[in-house]
């Protein structure tokens, strides 16, 4: 059987990572050292594919290579190799750095929302007051279009008496008069008592 050639690679000059963590599971901080600096760079690669941020990546490249000396006593050699399972740490790690950042951005878009959501009073106010303008629309069509015309000018407009009879081309009293029968009738349309 012919043997691998790595391009490349020298594996005589690789170390056994599977021994190293072995010792890292006992505390050997040596060990933890090499296994660092041979795994530093393809974890910050794994980590940086999913991140795609160099700062997170870093970050999470750390803590995981903390999780390396503190979980080394649960790697199982009979479950794949010591690079896989530092590498599936990383990729993991990542994995769940994504979903926090995007539940905590959820969290902020709905709280978000719940601050621009209007307190109850103030909703009440608005449909209130909507109601208020529909009914006195109502209550403006049940007026004569003399009056309707002298009310709006006087009130919506803030026409004075002499400008709305000069604005319908009537006299004053009876310019008057038509704002004083349309406010009546809106009166009693509206149902306010005097």
């Amino acid at each position: 059987m012919k043997e691998a050639v790595h391009i490349g690679r020298n594996p005589a000059s690789e170390p056994d990572f599977e021994e190293l963590v072995g010792r890292v599971a006992l505390g050997d901080e040596e060990a933890f050292a090499s296994v660092y600096d041979a795994m530093a760079g393809s974890v910050l690669g794994v980590v940086r594919a999913v991140l795609r941020d160099q700062a997170q990546s870093e970050e999470v490249a750390q803590e995981v290579l903390l999780e390396v000396w503190r979980t080394a006593p649960r790697y199982r050699p009979d479950r794949g190799t010591a690079v896989n399972w530092i590498l599936t740490l990383a990729h993991r790690r990542a994995v769940d750095r994504v979903r926090s950042v995007e539940a905590a951005a959820a969290r902020d878009h709905k709280a978000a929302l719940l601050a621009r959501t209007p307190e109850f009073d103030e909703v009440t106010e608005q449909v209130e007051a909507r109601l208020e303008r529909e009914q006195v629309r109502r209550c403006l069509r049940t007026l004569t279009e003399i009056q309707r015309q002298a009310v709006t000018l006087a009130y919506y407009r803030g026409l004075t008496y002499s400008q709305v009879a000069e604005a319908l081309t009537l006299p004053l009293g009876t310019a008057k008069t038509r704002l004083r029968d349309g406010l009546i009738r809106l009166r009693d349309c509206l149902g306010v008592t005097a």
